[in-house]
């Protein structure tokens, strides 16, 4: 009986948090964003990385400020990188979380061009265009492709001798790690 609450539970908060995305893309920005922060409380620091990763990666676009923007998806990020494969395996939504990659790292590349980091922008640009291959041939992937394909065509027209910069450092761009310290 436990073993099956234990599975409904993350169920039910992937549903909660489906459906404070539902009232963002209603309009209710504020609202959603108080809604989420309230979850991410619940949740804590050290939750489901599965859950962090989810309420992070939308989280990240309510925020009003690009560089709060950017500190919500490099969580969201570091909550993706700690699943390891042999632990991303026997995850239910293990499908799912590598189809976010793509997403993930094209929302760091967009967050970096607003930051006016363009370097940076590259760098995450190029890791959305090599994880892009998990996508499927639907709406979603469709989407992530295409708004691939716009960034890179911005950035082709805005650096100096056209396309994306060569890779720096694959640790993180400009030093800094893939997200927020944990707490010990």
């Amino acid at each position: 009986m436990a073993k099956r609450q234990e599975q409904e539970a993350p169920d039910a908060l992937m549903t909660r948090i489906g459906q404070v995305v539902m009232l963002h893309h209603g309009g209710d920005r504020e609202e959603a964003r108080d809604r989420f922060l309230r979850l991410w409380a619940e949740i804590g620091e050290d939750g489901d990385p599965v859950h962090r990763c989810t309420l992070a990666h939308y989280l990240a676009d309510t925020q009003n400020d690009p560089a709060d923007e950017l500190a919500w998806d490099l969580r969201a990020l570091s909550a993706a990188e700690e699943l390891k494969d042999e632990r991303l395996a026997g995850h239910e939504g293990a499908l799912a979380m590598r189809a976010l990659y793509p997403s993930l790292h094209l929302n760091l590349a967009t967050d970096y061009v607003k930051l006016g980091r363009s370097e940076a922008a590259g760098v995450h640009l190029r890791r959305a265009r090599g994880a892009a291959g998990v996508l499927g041939d639907d709406g979603y992937g469709d989407g992530i492709r295409a708004a691939i394909g716009r960034l890179e065509r911005r950035l082709a027209e805005e650096w100096p001798g056209g396309g994306v910069p060569e890779a720096g450092p694959t640790e993180g761009p400009g030093g800094e790690t893939l997200g927020p310290p944990r707490r010990p």
